[in-house]
């Protein structure tokens, strides 16, 4: 069992790359294969075939996976991607509660 350090419905930057410096959400992740998808980076182009008479072929952009090494949580504090470091503590009800914390400024994530 992989762990990545970001999840879907994370807002990242992308540190590597064509779309390098390009913000978005997490649309999917991948722990197995250590890819994730990011909303708006690494469009390709899938060419989905007319499957019943009258239908028409063409050519649609999608979103496509990238290595989660790629990509580094966004904070918007600072605005800009930043190393996350996690804050355990103990809710009223004596529950552990983790947060993710920017290393710089402090702010929650």
């Amino acid at each position: 069992m992989n762990k990545l350090h970001v999840k879907t419905g994370d807002t990242v930057v992308v540190i590597s790359g064509k779309d390098k410096g390009t913000v978005g959400k997490v649309i999917a992740a991948a722990p197995e294969e250590g890819k994730v998808m990011v909303e708006k980076v690494n469009m390709v182009s899938k060419h989905m075939k007319a499957r019943k008479q009258g239908d028409v072929s063409s050519i649609i952009k999608a979103e496509g996976a990238i290595y989660a090494s790629k990509v580094q949580l966004y904070c918007p504090k600072c605005e800009k991607g930043v190393k996350v470091k996690t804050n355990v503590s103990v809710d009223k009800n004596g529950k552990k509660v983790k947060t993710r914390i920017c290393k710089k400024c402090g702010a929650e994530i």
